[in-house]
């Protein structure tokens, strides 16, 4: 017999889990085991948007992770067989301010929005508006990780989401080949990241999810990024990634995608730039932010320097000095008496 929660208006109570700067971790486990629906309704609510929750019999077992990186919030859920619905009542409360990309990493689920209904399986992706009612149905216990994006960073209108819902994107070839894969290993990974590493890294994402909506809604080929265009958003993730190696070199970066050096050095051309420059520039900048975050005292020059990349305080320093035109002791003591730039 299935067992419903369905209203979170009368004796509701915040979940409590395992936390971290930046990481939660909510399981039913830890709650008595004829609470554990009632229990995961609460954390559902307060991690993503309010939902009616159904599944066979009275207990529940499932875990959710939820991880924030700059503009982005990272959720995924592993749990039992079960089914959902975004009803009506819970929109009029006004949680839902984020469109949701989700991943179906294990098992399946039946989704159905805006008129239409797809099925998901392992690998595939899928857009939710969180605006609009939806009933998602998973027959199998399953992970799903859930991006939740600002919906003014992808630019998309009402009409245009409409268009996106109740649709599997199987992530064979173009844009979904690229993002379906950088979306699970990012979820599996988000916690390993500094919190200026983490900004950098949702913004590519953000990006990437924005340029494969257009494309799945049509958009003006010239306006998205062809086949240099795509290499180039791989490559600039890649370098995000790892922009703390200082073994990361033009060469290496061609050897890891299967590029020529050459090749690599036209693509940021065609940007206005070099691959040395920009990943310079990209490591002053996180150092720049790094600093101007920390206590005076408490991090020293060359720890800040090494940490993004450099091989020693006097190269930061000169690169410093050639980019911004102060030493970093200079910059850091105009921050600190004027306050942070913008």
């Amino acid at each position: 017999m299935a067992t419903a929660i369905g209203s979170y208006e009368e004796g509701r109570r915040p979940p409590t889990g395992a936390t971290s700067e930046r990481t939660r971790v909510l399981t039913t486990r830890s709650v008595p085991p004829d609470e554990s629906l009632e229990y995961w309704h609460d954390a559902v609510f307060d991690t993503l948007v309010g939902m009616d929750i159904a599944a066979e019999g009275g207990t529940y077992d499932a875990t959710l992770r939820t991880d924030r990186l700059g503009d982005l919030q990272i959720t995924t859920v592993e749990a039992d067989p079960g089914r959902v619905h975004r009803a009506p009542r819970f929109i009029a409360r006004g949680d839902g301010r984020e469109i949701f990309v989700a991943v179906q990493s294990a098992g399946r689920a039946r989704v159905e929005q805006d008129g239409r209904t797809t099925e998901l399986r392992t690998g595939d992706l899928a857009f939710f508006e969180t605006l609009r009612p939806f009933r998602t149905t998973f027959p199998d216990r399953f992970r799903l990780k859930i991006f939740a994006v600002p919906r003014p960073l992808l630019e998309l209108s009402e009409a245009d989401v409409r268009q996106l819902t109740g649709r599997a994107i199987h992530p064979r070839d173009g844009l979904p080949a690229l993002l379906g894969p950088l979306l699970e290993r990012l979820a599996d990974t988000s916690a390993e990241y500094t919190t200026p590493t983490a900004e950098r890294l949702a913004e590519s994402v953000i990006d990437l999810v924005a340029a494969t909506a257009a494309d799945r809604l049509g958009a003006d080929p010239a306006d998205l990024p062809g086949a240099d265009g795509v290499l180039l958003l791989r490559i600039r993730t890649y370098i995000r990634w790892h922009l703390s190696d200082p073994a990361l070199t033009p060469t290496a970066i061609a050897r890891v995608h299967g590029i020529s050096v050459r090749y690599l050095h036209r693509l940021f051309q065609a940007e206005g730039t070099t691959v040395c420059q920009w990943i310079r520039d990209l490591r002053l900048r996180e150092c720049r932010r790094e600093l101007a975050a920390r206590p005076a005292g408490s991090v020293s020059l060359g720890q800040v320097a090494r940490r993004w990349g450099f091989t020693s305080a006097a190269g930061f320093g000169k690169a410093f000095r050639s980019s911004f035109g102060l030493s970093p002791t200079d910059w850091l003591d105009r921050v600190r008496t004027d306050g942070p730039p913008c």
